[in-house]
């Protein structure tokens, strides 16, 4: 599944060079839309699909969905965690543990878009801000990364040497709200 993932990655990031920027940008905003909507609605999870740690009782994920969801992810710029942390719920995960997951596979998706993006000029007959990419590499805003990690790294630190109890059922609340959060911040900024 992680060459799949990587592929995936590859693949939808050369076909996000070619899209137009709106195209990609409302595309984010109906899966951001769609998500939280398919959480809330299908069962398993808001709601662990066991009482237990997951054992036998989780199911695998088809490694056939690799591709498809390095593709999508590295299209619409979302990372990979927003597909499959719900991906890994339901397949009977507990939420720190399909996050932790998530996380690694993220990377598989990740790492080949960004060397892409890197070396890859904006999107053709996509705008600019004026005060966007003025520290670029390929279509990769430095600017935003570093402020990005300067805001991150503080939080993370302490994060993973003392990591916070938060219950399951929160933690997975706590998500969809980040989400909602991520599009009311897009639809802000729609033209």
């Amino acid at each position: 599944m992680l060459a799949l993932l990587g592929a995936g990655g590859l693949a939808g990031a050369v076909a996000a060079t070619f899209a137009p920027p709106r195209l990609i940008t409302w595309g984010f905003v109906l899966y951001l839309a769609a998500t939280p909507a398919d959480v809330l609605v299908r069962p398993g999870f808001l709601s662990p699909a066991h009482d237990g740690p997951a054992g036998d009782e989780a199911v695998a994920v088809p490694a056939a969905l690799g591709m498809p969801i390095g593709s999508l992810a590295s299209f619409l710029g979302v990372g990979g965690s927003v597909l499959t942390v719900p991906l890994l719920r339901r397949s009977g995960l507990p939420m720190a543990a399909a996050t932790a997951l998530a996380n690694s596979l993220t990377l598989c998706i990740s790492a080949p878009a960004c060397a892409l993006f890197l070396t890859a000029a904006p999107a053709a007959g996509g705008t600019v801000d004026t005060g966007a990419l003025l520290l670029a590499a390929g279509s990769v805003d430095l600017g935003a990364v570093a402020l990005l990690l300067l805001g991150a790294v503080p939080v993370v630190v302490p994060l993973r040497r003392w990591p916070p109890r938060i219950a399951d059922r929160v933690h997975a609340r706590g998500y969809v709200a980040l989400l909602a959060l991520v599009l009311t911040a897009m639809l802000l900024r729609l033209p």
